[in-house]
């Protein structure tokens, strides 16, 4: 199992609108994720920098980096691109970041 982090970044005034869209996530997107080997993923957020940060665990088989390339995968993007900094491809903009240090 392998944990991956990142941010991304919410526009101003959006907090409860991505909480509420999350709250709601698609039955369909969390199979597709599941079933990528992504588990335990969880999404926080800095209120004063509207930074979100993302940690999840990959399974050793995971197929993650096929996810770009899910049409759900992408309908969701467009979904959440009104409220988050996107790339022209309407992904999220998502910065990874190196694990410096982990305890059990």
């Amino acid at each position: 199992m392998k944990r991956v982090a990142f941010k991304m970044k919410l526009k101003a005034g959006c907090e409860a609108e991505y909480k509420k869209r999350h709250d709601e996530i698609w039955p369909e997107l969390s199979r597709i994720l599941s079933d990528a080997g992504v588990c335990d993923y969880s999404i926080f957020l800095d209120q004063e920098s509207l930074i979100l940060f993302a940690v999840q665990k990959l399974s050793d088989n995971n197929t993650a980096d096929r996810l770009p390339q899910n049409p759900v995968v992408r309908q969701w993007w467009e979904h959440m691109a009104d409220i988050m900094e996107t790339n022209p491809d309407r992904s999220p903009v998502c910065v990874p970041m190196p694990e410096m240090f982990h305890a059990d």
